[in-house]
């Protein structure tokens, strides 16, 4: 998951400096832009005090005016170096600030600054939309020639897009009546995500009722007095126990507390996002607010959506009813009174599944993947693949001190600097993603970013023991940071990856999830973090079969995430059951018995920065599929296609429609043919794809 605009769009993350980027900017005509001190790209050396974030923000915001200044005064004939340069070092300001507000905002020390976070991205993003509704800017924008350079010809012209697209060639009035539509769609969206990440719940167990879970966990849950033991909804304290504990009434009771969180807190402040949203589109043309979102995407509109989904629909549906009657089979087998598996013991009865059918415990790879050598080879993989180095740096001052830092380069050009803030603490965001703090300029200023995650460990004497699936997930969140670092090198701030349609943004992060199934990259960093012993080939193969399993259920259940949101964006908002439509979606993509008191809606905060567009990760798993079957299985991380395709689809950027970018790569349209391969894959003697999703 990745951080994104108040449009929709995609927010650019770190970077990279590459012998393939575009020319920069002077070679297009305009000045040479200015180098900036480092020290201005770090909000958080000033230390935790709001007043200091407060002040960063507001300087980076009063230079974004005075480049917005310098444009409206040039005399003459307007060309790229007279408006467009000043106008993307505006936008880099407001994007800095925007960024930096909101990782704060997340992940930030204590209450007061996250609280001041919140208030400050409200502040950026408010001055972002102004920039987008500035009629005298766009006509200043549109009067500059077609460039000769196709890159700087496609950012101008995206950039005149967008213009009308969020209402510039409306009346004053309108326009004020957008830009406070834009302001409070921001408003609320924070509130909600700040209602979940700050709703953690706890459930009291019985000591007997952990039976089922691993040493480790047991190790750092210890009963009190009363024999009562705490468990959280942090992701890496409740999940290991749906999963694995033997007790049907503790599964059901950590579910519940999982799928209420945000609830009933954000019924309103959801109501109220997606009414303006409505209000939003229907003020700029637009029936709904699914109708406004796609219509600068890849798939078009909400009508061509829907005829791409069937398609998935149709691919999917049978070979997930087999899965889900087998599973069901298993379960009455162990329970003969079960008449329908419950959505809270779904996980549990899988993994059963997978004991019985493939011989495989998904605890018993666990101590092959402590989070420092599960770190270790994620960075080892991308940086082979990607022909980069990827260097630790010490001494950095960051906002908290588990997070590390590393350099990323290329031979000797240093491309950027990632930051990994990895492991849960309170008042920290709860979810895994991908987040942005500085943006690159070819030749002037390096992007920085961050990946945002809960995984196990980070306490002393803790190893963080991960489930297979949660390494998945680090190769994800992995993907979206180099596919800023390869394609943020070029010469304005509005070319980066990020900046690419935001319904392709899923791609590469899906893309590098399928290395995972590789046994030549697991067994360069999975060793038992006790003996040292490498991942047995034997383990591997029964992982990878079991992990096969569900691929089909599990993509049905990716279309019922898309359904939510999409149905949430395109129902009247006043009268609009969230229970009652989640349900309806829940059913039609789920066998499992919907549990009562389920609100998953609630917490579900792709619905802010996805908004409609959550099928952006069925679009894009079908297209990373596509890409990865161009690998050579033999050789997948030094083979041919490793460079071809940071040459061909990441290091472009956004200087090209997205696209465009798959059929310079793939040499054709992308097709569902390796797809189906991935999803019957269970159903064959070998398997070769992972099937996480974040």
């Amino acid at each position: 998951m990745v951080g994104r605009s108040p449009r929709g769009h995609c927010l650019p993350f770190v970077a990279a400096v590459l012998a393939c980027a575009a020319l920069p900017a002077w070679a297009a005509g305009a000045a040479p832009p200015k180098a900036v001190a480092s020290k201005d790209l770090h909000s958080w050396e000033a230390g935790e005090d709001p007043a200091a974030l407060d002040t960063w923000v507001h300087e980076h915001l009063r230079r974004a005016d005075a480049d917005i200044a310098r444009l409206m005064v040039v005399k003459g004939a307007r060309t790229v170096g007279n408006t467009l340069r000043p106008y993307d070092d505006a936008v880099n300001e407001i994007i800095l600030s925007v960024a930096q507000s909101s990782v704060m905002y997340g992940v930030g020390a204590t209450k007061e600054l996250r609280d001041k976070a919140q208030a400050l991205t409200q502040t950026a993003n408010a001055a972002y939309t102004a920039l987008n509704l500035n009629k005298p800017v766009y006509r200043a924008l549109a009067a500059v020639p077609s460039p000769a350079d196709a890159a700087t010809r496609h950012y101008l012209e995206h950039t005149l897009l967008e213009y009308r697209l969020a209402g510039v060639d409306k009346d004053d009035a309108t326009r004020a009546q957008i830009k406070a539509l834009q302001d409070k769609i921001t408003e609320l969206g924070l509130a909600f995500e700040r209602a979940v990440h700050d709703d953690v719940r706890t459930t009291i167990a019985d000591q007997a009722q952990l039976d089922g879970l691993p040493p480790d966990y047991l190790a750092t849950h210890t009963a009190d007095a009363e024999g009562h033991v705490r468990i959280t909804t942090d992701p890496p304290d409740g999940w290991p126990a749906q999963k694995f504990s033997n007790s049907a009434e503790l599964r059901g009771k950590l579910f519940l507390a999982a799928q209420q969180v945000g609830y009933p807190a954000n019924t309103e402040t959801l109501r109220g996002l997606l009414a303006r949203r409505e209000q939003l589109a229907r003020l700029l043309g637009y029936p709904t607010w699914a109708d406004f979102a796609m219509a600068d995407q890849m798939i078009g509109s909400p009508a061509k959506l829907a005829e791409y989904l069937g398609k998935i629909d149709a691919a999917s549906r049978e070979p997930g009813a087999r899965e889900d009657t087998a599973l069901l089979a298993f379960a009455q087998q162990r329970e003969p009174s079960i008449q329908k598996i419950s959505a809270a013991d779904a996980r549990y009865w899988q993994e059963q599944y997978r004991r019985a059918k493939f011989s495989f415990d998904s605890q018993s790879v666990r101590p092959y993947f402590p989070y420092a050598e599960v770190e270790r080879g994620v960075l080892a993989t991308a940086a082979t693949l990607f022909h980069v180095d990827i260097k630790p740096v010490t001494g950095v001052h960051t906002w908290h001190s588990s997070v590390t830092t590393y350099d990323v380069f290329d031979g000797k050009v240093r491309l950027g600097r990632i930051y990994l803030d990895m492991h849960p603490r309170e008042g920290k965001d709860k979810w895994f993603s991908t987040q942005p703090l500085s943006f690159g300029i070819h030749g002037r200023q390096l992007p920085e970013g961050v990946l945002v995650c809960n995984f196990p460990g980070g306490t002393p004497g803790d190893p963080g023991l991960m489930q297979y699936g949660d390494v998945v997930v680090f190769l994800h969140e992995f993907g979206h940071l180099m596919h800023h670092v390869v394609g943020s090198q070029n010469a304005f701030v509005g070319e980066g990856g990020f900046l690419v349609e935001g319904d392709f943004i899923e791609a590469p992060s899906q893309m590098l999830e399928e290395f995972f199934h590789d046994y030549g990259v697991l067994s360069s960093f999975a060793r038992h973090y006790q003996s040292g012993e490498v991942l047995p080939r034997d383990l591997f193969t029964r992982m990878t079969r079991a992990d096969a399993y569900g691929r089909a259920s599990g993509q049905q259940r990716q279309l019922m995430f898309t359904a939510i949101s999409v149905d949430f964006h395109t129902l009247p908002p006043a009268t609009l059951d969230f229970d009652a439509v989640y349900r309806r979606d829940f059913e039609r993509f789920n066998s499992a018995a919907f549990v009562p008191g389920d609100h998953f809606w609630a917490s579900f905060t792709h619905l802010n920065g996805y908004s409609s567009n959550y099928y952006t990760y069925v679009l894009d798993k079908v297209i990373a599929l596509d890409f990865f079957a161009q690998f050579d299985p033999q050789n997948l991380l030094r083979g041919p296609a490793g460079m071809r395709y940071r040459q061909s689809v990441l290091a472009p950027g956004s200087t090209k429609p997205a696209a465009q970018l798959v059929r310079d790569f793939l040499g054709r349209e992308p097709n569902l043919d390796a797809y189906r391969r991935w999803m019957l894959a269970e159903f064959d003697a070998q398997t070769t794809a992972s099937s996480s999703v974040r």
